[in-house]
């Protein structure tokens, strides 16, 4: 019987990094793989570069050769939603699974002892998820710590999103979508040309009750970046000490109910 392979899926997040830097040593046969959507932020592609050169083996690129527009036409333009998570299972989980095939794997996750959120759980028996970071009692305290005395630090686009995923992704917040247009006019441009939107405003938007245009409207940017710098004053003046990249953190997860997709952003 062959032994289990290691595999270790790479989000472009900090989380999953922090964990190939804490296993590098110790599983020294652990496979890098990541699922790639093309769609990604440039910084996530550049934030894998580093990674790649202080694990000092590649990461193995992934992916759905059709590629998101081909399935956003099978599902007859339908966006992705967090009710309907299509692009998740197409382009991300199920490439990694065609990858994996039948042999037996542990795979390996960086769910953090100090989360209540579920891995990515495959429907193959031959894939047992393992959590190390909830093994060894490990916090984000420690996460942030691994990837600093590491010297891979935090992905760039951590100074106005703090998760990884598609630069079109639902489950970006306000001030991330504002964030996008200011970094990444291009792609945010892009992302409008994705909502399909009649004259009374129905259609298939990337938000709920409201387009990219209307989002884009200066008016709105600027109540979206108003209303984020009071709740960064607030947290600041409590807390002066505390680095931006945890505040940012903290913000962006009080506003927010919907659970973002555990393969794409751990």
């Amino acid at each position: 019987m062959s032994q289990a392979r290691h595999i270790l899926a790479l989000s472009g997040g900090k989380d999953s990094t922090a964990l190939a830097i804490y296993l590098r040593d110790r599983i020294p046969e652990m496979e890098y793989v990541f699922c790639d959507t093309k769609k990604e932020l440039p910084e996530i592609y550049e934030y894998l570069d580093r990674i790649e050169a202080f694990l000092g083996k590649k990461i193995k690129r992934l992916c759905d050769d059709r590629g998101f527009d081909h399935w956003l036409e099978v599902f007859g333009g339908f966006l992705p939603s967090s009710q309907m998570r299509w692009c998740t299972k197409i382009l991300k989980i199920k490439p990694f699974e065609d990858y994996i095939g039948d042999d037996e794997v542990k795979m390996y996750v960086g769910i953090r002892a100090d989360e209540n959120r579920q891995a990515y759980v495959s429907t193959k028996p031959n894939i047992t998820p393992v959590l190390p970071f909830k093994d060894d009692g490990l916090v984000r305290d420690d996460i942030f710590r691994i990837l600093k005395e590491s010297g891979v630090g935090l992905p760039k686009y951590y100074s106005w999103r703090t998760r990884s995923g598609c630069y079109f992704c639902f489950f970006q917040r306000k001030q991330e979508w504002a964030g996008l247009l200011k970094n990444h006019p291009d792609l945010f441009e892009k992302s409008i040309e994705y909502e399909k939107v009649d004259k009374e405003g129905n259609g298939y938007t990337w938000g709920q009750n409201e387009s990219l245009v209307q989002l884009s409207d200066p008016d709105r940017i600027k109540e979206i970046e108003e209303r984020h710098h009071i709740s960064l004053n607030k947290i600041q003046q409590n807390n002066s000490k505390r680095p931006l990249h945890e505040i940012l953190e903290e913000i962006n997860d009080d506003d927010s109910d919907d659970t973002p997709c555990s393969f794409c952003h751990i």
